[in-house]
């Protein structure tokens, strides 16, 4: 898989995506073009049960390309197309069927957040932040998914000024798993998700798509949709593995149904 501003590595069933923009991994139309395609194709790899997303630098993303914006200004339907591009880029990491972490290299900003937030499990630098710049430049990015994470009073402050919360801020709030030195960040990811990895991929992808649908079910729905789940695994070669692994107390050999 080769492109332009992204840099993919697969193996031991782990895929290490990079954002590759230097020189801070900002957002433009090829980009995101290319995380929609990238992780439409993850989605549906065998050979991928999950996925470390980074930024290449000291940079996970400064967000959006604000040198794109002059161009869209006055021409129809420019802008309609070009947030239709940064919807979907979202929704292709968000609704992607492996798990993703997010490793937070350094400052994730605006639209560069939005990917952490799109991600299952955050682990941050203490060099990194996130914050919702676009105020400063005169736009008013989205709150919808920063008061998912956030009190009332922390997001709308971060909206209106700008406001960046630090590796170690995420940590006392705990919205990542580790504020860790930059050198510690990425062997922390990869164990992990090689961890994850280990577990039956039948399993992986109900648990991922479970973890996102039962967020917008009522309680009582979202419990029996997780029950019909494990009815369905009940049945699989997977689960009759990973059981009979664990009662003998080997690794188990999964074979993906």
């Amino acid at each position: 898989m080769e492109y332009n501003t992204l840099k993919v590595e697969i193996a031991d069933y782990v895929a290490v995506v990079t954002l590759n923009r230097p020189p801070v991994n900002a957002q433009n139309a090829e980009n995101r073009a290319e995380i929609t395609e990238l992780f439409d194709l993850l989605s549906d790899m065998d050979e991928v049960r999950v996925i470390v997303l980074t930024g290449s630098g000291k940079v996970f993303s400064a967000g959006a390309d604000i040198r794109e914006r002059p161009n869209l200004a006055g021409k129809p339907g420019a802008y309609g197309r070009h947030n239709r591009l940064v919807r979907e880029s979202y929704y292709a990491v968000a609704e992607c069927s492996k798990p993703i972490i997010a490793a937070i290299n350094g400052p994730a900003m605006g639209a560069g957040f939005g990917l952490v937030m799109a991600s299952d499990i955050w682990v941050a630098s203490k060099d990194a932040y996130v914050s919702m710049p676009e105020i400063n430049v005169g736009l008013a990015g989205g709150l919808t998914f920063v008061r998912k994470y956030f009190s009332q009073s922390t997001a709308r402050r971060m909206f209106f000024t700008g406001m960046k919360v630090s590796g170690d801020e995420l940590y006392r709030l705990g919205l990542v798993e580790a504020s860790l030195p930059a050198d510690q960040l990425m062997p922390y990811c990869m164990e992990l998700a090689h961890e994850i990895a280990g577990k039956s991929p039948t399993a992986l992808r109900l648990a991922k798509e479970a973890a996102r649908m039962t967020e917008v079910m009522p309680v009582r729905d979202a419990y029996r949709y997780e029950q019909g789940n494990t009815v369905a695994l009940s049945k699989t070669e997977d689960t009759r593995e990973a059981q009979l692994a664990f009662l003998e107390k080997r690794k188990p050999n999964f074979v993906g149904r």
